[in-house]
C-alpha cells in the first residue's frame, strides 16, 4: 500500500502542470530585458552617433560659407553645433576643432593654415584655443588631393557613456567622425577677419 502511495504520488507529480508558466516566465524574463535594454542602448547609440557626424559636417559647412572668420564666427559656429547634441549631455572639454588644410600643388601634401579648437563647459560656454595636432591631417584622402586648392576640415569626438553604464557594466567609449569641405565664397576662408576697411588679401600658402 505504502509503495502504491509512493508510487502515485510521483505520477501525480510528475503529471502535474500547476506553475510552468512561472517557470517559464522565469526562465525567459533575463533574456528579454537584455535583449530589450540592449536594443535601447544600441538605438541610442546610433542616434548620438548620427549626432556627432551632423556637428562636424555643421562646423566644416558653416565655416566653408563664409569669406572670413574670426573668434566670435568660430564660436558662434561651435555653440551651434553643441546644441546638436540636444537631448543628450553637450560636447565635452576639446572635443571639437576646425582647422584650413592647403594642397600643395606639387607634393599634393597637405599644410595646416590654422586651426582652433573649442573648449565646452557645463554651461554651454565656449572657449576658443589651438588645435591639437592629431586633430589637423597632414595626411588627407587622395580623392580630395588637389594641387593649389583648400579644404576646411572638422574633427568631433565624444564620449558616450550608455545607461548601464553609469553602474559600471559598460565603459564610456568615444564616438567620432570628420568632415572635409571646399570654401564655396572664395579660394579660401580667412582667419582672423582682417580690421575694418582693411582688405582680405592672397589665401596664404
Amino acid at each position: 500500500m505504502t509503495w502504491f502511495r509512493a508510487r502515485h504520488s510521483v505520477l501525480k507529480l510528475i503529471g502535474d502542470r500547476n506553475g510552468v508558466a512561472a517557470i517559464e516566465f522565469a526562465m525567459i524574463v533575463p533574456i528579454m530585458l537584455v535583449m530589450f535594454f540592449g536594443t535601447v542602448e544600441f538605438s541610442s547609440a546610433v542616434a548620438v552617433n548620427r549626432k556627432v557626424t551632423l556637428i562636424a559636417r555643421t562646423l566644416s559647412d558653416l565655416t566653408s560659407q563664409s569669406l572670413s572668420v574670426g573668434n566670435t564666427d568660430l564660436t558662434n559656429f561651435f555653440t551651434a553645433s553643441d546644441a546638436i547634441m540636444t537631448p543628450y549631455p553637450p560636447l565635452s572639454t576639446q572635443s571639437a576643432s576646425l582647422c584650413e588644410l592647403y594642397i600643395d600643388p606639387v607634393t599634393l601634401r597637405a599644410k595646416v593654415e590654422w586651426n582652433v579648437s573649442a573648449t565646452f563647459n557645463s554651461a554651454g560656454v565656449v572657449t576658443l584655443g589651438p588645435a591639437v595636432a592629431a586633430n589637423c591631417p597632414i595626411a588627407i584622402p587622395s580623392q580630395l588631393a588637389v594641387g593649389g586648392t583648400y579644404l576646411i576640415f572638422s574633427k568631433v569626438t565624444y564620449p558616450y557613456t550608455p545607461a548601464v553604464g553609469y553602474l559600471g557594466a559598460i565603459p564610456t567609449f568615444s564616438l567620432s567622425d570628420v568632415s572635409y569641405t571646399r570654401p564655396r565664397q572664395s579660394k579660401c576662408v580667412i582667419y582672423p577677419t582682417p580690421p575694418v576697411g582693411t582688405p582680405l588679401g592672397n589665401c596664404p600658402t
